[in-house]
């Protein structure tokens, strides 16, 4: 099921041309993410005192059209693969209905030292709702 969140460009996130600088993206798209987590009752400082985090090992940006000051950007977040200890997740930007960006990224799960660790079980559940 994908979760959806809405993010109004600011003027500081624009490049010389007018468009949003192709680093905020990313911003947009983790702050989509982390609400999706949130939705589902994983909120990240809860996540941490668990002893767990989710890092981004992979990520594949597809800008399709700019967007400008003023725009506000609805992004939708799915988890379309669920590993014991990784994550694909599909994220898709528009505009109204006109398609701005797609980002994919591969997600693990890690203890706090780093190391590779599985999902535990009381949070497997609601990470399931995504």
């Amino acid at each position: 099921m994908a979760r959806t969140t809405t993010i109004k460009v600011r003027f500081y996130e624009l490049d010389p041309y007018s468009h949003v600088n192709h680093t905020a993206y990313f911003g947009y798209f983790e702050t989509a993410r982390i609400e999706a987590l949130e939705a589902v009752g994983l909120a990240m400082d809860q996540m941490s005192a668990a002893g767990i985090h989710v890092v981004v090992v992979e990520m594949n940006a597809r800008f399709v059209r700019p967007a400008v000051s003023g725009d506000t950007l609805r992004i939708e977040s799915e988890v379309v693969e669920r590993g014991r200890a990784s994550s694909k997740w599909q994220q898709r930007m528009f505009r109204d209905d006109t398609l701005i960006a797609t980002l994919e990224i591969r997600a693990a799960v890690t203890d706090l030292d780093g190391k590779p660790t599985r999902f535990p079980a009381e949070f497997a559940e609601a990470f399931a709702a995504l």
